[in-house]
């Protein structure tokens, strides 16, 4: 992957690609439960790659970093005020927020995670609340196994490991297994593990950075190849027992630090 300087939500990109993402991409309410729950009694809070706003804790005093115009626009009405910055230069004084958390976005900020994870641990006085995905967990789901070896090459690339941020913090974290849940409504690329006709529906795979990424010829063939298999059998006959699961670990990890101010 080639070096580069567009960090917190890759705001170049979501600007081409963002425009329908709060349609597909809705906060999921027990991941959200976890996100709450790991913040503690966190008040200030900065929330890095914000997004659309999703997961930002309600009642709380919160600011958002973001770089994209096009995901800015979607911020619902009352949400907390967007500030455009990058992860590697956070616009705060040292300890300044009660605490700094991120939802998959760290793989946004390559090649400069590092740098990201230590201005959090700077701005931050109690808490990190970091979620992201263990590539080594992803990669063995079937879409990314069997169909799409690009992007779990990929994800070995931009993704830290866990216990990479854990050491890049500082201090002592919990890493959490976070189960994605059939029905959850947002459609990350993890949610796909249940649904194999979600891969055919062009609005579903531009949501999620890991089709974005790929180039025209890459998705055409992956498209191609599910829908043989979906209609010939073969995805069922390998798969079908993911259709009687409610839950699954797609990849998904939260990772939690606390310290003293």
């Amino acid at each position: 992957m080639p070096s580069s300087k567009r960090q917190v939500g890759d705001g170049p990109r979501y600007n081409q690609i963002g425009s329908g993402y709060a349609l597909n991409r809705r906060e999921d309410p027990n991941l959200y439960e976890t996100i709450i729950n790991s913040l503690g009694a966190s008040d200030s809070i900065v929330n890095i790659g914000a997004g659309t706003g999703s997961y930002e804790p309600r009642n709380r005093n919160v600011v958002a970093i973001e770089p994209s115009d096009v995901m800015i626009r979607q911020r619902p009405f009352g949400s907390a005020i967007a500030i455009k910055a990058t992860a590697d230069q956070l616009p705060f004084h040292d300890k300044s927020l009660d605490a700094a958390m991120t939802v998959l976005s760290i793989h946004h900020w390559h090649p400069d995670q590092k740098k990201g994870i230590e201005e959090m641990r700077r701005v931050a006085s109690q808490k990190l609340v970091i979620v992201t995905i263990d590539p080594r967990v992803s990669g063995r789901m079937w879409l990314l196994a069997d169909y799409l070896p690009e992007v779990a090459e990929l994800d070995h690339q931009i993704f830290p490991l866990p216990e990479v941020i854990g050491d890049w913090i500082g201090a002592t974290v919990k890493i959490e297994t976070h189960l994605v849940k059939r029905d959850t409504p947002d459609w990350t690329l993890m949610s796909f593990w249940a649904h194999p006709d979600r891969v055919l529906d062009p609005h579903a795979r531009a949501s999620t950075s890991g089709f974005a990424r790929q180039p025209k010829h890459v998705v055409e063939r992956v498209v191609s190849n599910i829908e043989r298999d979906l209609h010939n059998g073969d995805w069922d006959r390998k798969y079908g027992h993911l259709r009687h699961l409610n839950e699954f670990d797609a990849g998904l990890r939260v990772i939690t630090a606390s310290f003293d101010a």
